[in-house]
């Protein structure tokens, strides 16, 4: 499953078209790329927030 577009962007503390104009023009949003159903909703990965907020290691920093 996965969660709506409004709910990501509610999460995320963005408009729920901030997400759609960076899919729209990008492809995705920061790497995260939506399943779009029949009826024309995006469904976001459920660990899409966990992916975006946690820090990544950055290789040749230290």
């Amino acid at each position: 499953m996965g969660i709506s577009t409004e709910e990501l962007a509610g999460l995320l503390r963005l408009k729920p078209q901030s997400l759609r104009a960076a899919l729209c023009r990008d492809g995705h949003y920061f790497g995260l790329r939506p399943r779009k159903l029949p009826n024309g909703r995006l469904l976001w990965p459920t660990d899409a927030v966990e992916r975006l907020t946690s820090p990544r290691k950055v290789e040749g920093v230290q």
